[in-house]
């Protein structure tokens, strides 16, 4: 027994220290990322169109074209799997000057326009998530209208997208556009984004942190469950052992019950036959304005000694009252020698004062409706003077 008890123990004290594993494991807000969403974006877009990609690059004054107010519109999807479709309309205005454009220099502002579809990849599946940082790179196709020359394109793409928010964020990214026929002079030209995003219709999941958790709370929850199992076992054998004793304990319990009830029984029994016995003899009365004991209220008394001498822990409470005639405070007198006069009797005859105890009652406990206010005939006053007995221990 002593064993399982400290087997037990150090269950319980593994459970809580798996317990307290599990309670610092909670998945929270932090473990959980955006998987899909449908996604909306307004910024500003510059048109790099050297007659070369990578002509050129930085050249941001000569080289990059831009209006200032917003001018590129998007919205897409991305999905679960890292893959996303945009749609995005751009508009820009290539300045005159010396900037190359199509292999020719412009002498007027010209206006600038693009309609691209693009297919992205979210690197973070390759590279882990990194929370507030999306890095993506895509490929797609679109139409431009640039220097009053439409053509088509392929395009190349890498970008990054900054979080503040599951909805709210920042979208920078760089488009390469090569020009699907240069008969008719198109060349190619870099295409750089920069604007806000928002995202709606979420649908979050767990990341790769949050998914190592949720298979670390899993393994806890299943090293519990088999702790618990073994505790439970501990406590099966404990129980039975624990059923036995306690069984043989009821036994010897009902046993002592049964001897009691049968005891008390004999008790009861007892009680009430001295009880009855003292009833069958009947009070004792009085005559009007009388305490003096008559005949027959002696020879109640003597039976009554018998008793008490029968039964040596008999003890009796010894009550007297008058009729409901004379004043109140005689009558309580009148009770008080009455009660004196039955008990001094019984002490004449050899009954100890211990097993005797008075009081006296007045006209207070009348037997019948014989009050102040009711005329009645004498033998119903008569009722009412009395000494009677009661027993208070046995």
């Amino acid at each position: 027994m002593k064993i399982t008890k400290v087997f037990g123990f150090l269950m319980l004290l593994l459970a809580a220290n798996l317990t307290s594993a599990q309670d610092e494991l909670q998945i929270t807000a932090k473990d959980s990322i955006v998987q899909s969403s449908w996604i909306f974006g307004i910024g500003f877009n510059a048109v790099d169109d050297s007659g070369n990609v990578f002509d050129g690059l930085f050249n941001v004054a000569n080289e990059w074209n831009m209006v200032p107010f917003p001018s590129r519109i998007n919205i897409g999807r991305n999905f679960k799997n890292g893959l996303g479709i945009e749609v995005i309309g751009t508009y820009n205005k290539y300045k005159s000057g010396n900037v190359l454009i199509d292999n020719m220099v412009i002498s007027d502002d010209i206006d600038y326009f693009g309609l691209d579809t693009r297919i992205t990849y979210d690197l973070n599946k390759i590279i882990g998530q990194t929370g507030w940082f999306d890095p993506y790179v895509g490929i797609g196709a679109g139409y431009t209208d640039a220097n009053n020359l439409g053509r088509g394109t392929y395009n190349a793409l890498v970008g990054f997208r900054t979080w503040f928010s599951d909805h709210w964020g920042l979208d920078l990214n760089s488009t390469g556009k090569w020009a699907m026929s240069q008969s008719d002079g198109a060349s190619n030209h870099i295409q750089h984004a920069a604007g806000v995003v928002y995202q709606f219709g979420i649908e979050k999941g767990l990341s790769k942190r949050g998914e190592e958790k949720l298979e670390l709370l899993a393994a806890i929850e299943k090293e519990k469950q088999r702790q618990t199992d073994s505790i439970a076992e501990v406590n099966r054998l404990k129980d039975e052992a624990l059923l036995a004793e306690r069984l043989e304990k009821q036994r010897k319990e009902e046993a002592l019950a049964a001897a009691e009830q049968e005891k008390l029984d004999v008790f009861n029994k007892k009680r009430d036959a001295i009880k009855s016995r003292i009833n069958q003899l009947g009070d004792i009365y009085f005559d009007l304005n009388s305490s003096t004991l008559n005949k027959k209220a002696k020879t109640i008394l003597d039976s009554l000694v018998q008793i008490l001498e029968e039964i040596p822990t008999l003890k009796l409470q010894i009550t007297s009252h008058t009729d409901s005639r004379g004043a109140s405070s005689y009558n309580e007198w009148l009770s008080e020698r009455r009660v004196y006069k039955t008990r001094d009797y019984l002490l004449s005859k050899g009954i100890s004062d211990s097993k005797l105890t008075t009081e006296s009652f007045g006209e207070r406990k009348l037997l019948n409706e014989c009050d102040d206010t009711t005329y009645c005939p004498e033998e119903k006053h008569a009722v009412n003077r009395r000494s009677e007995f009661v027993i208070i221990e046995f």
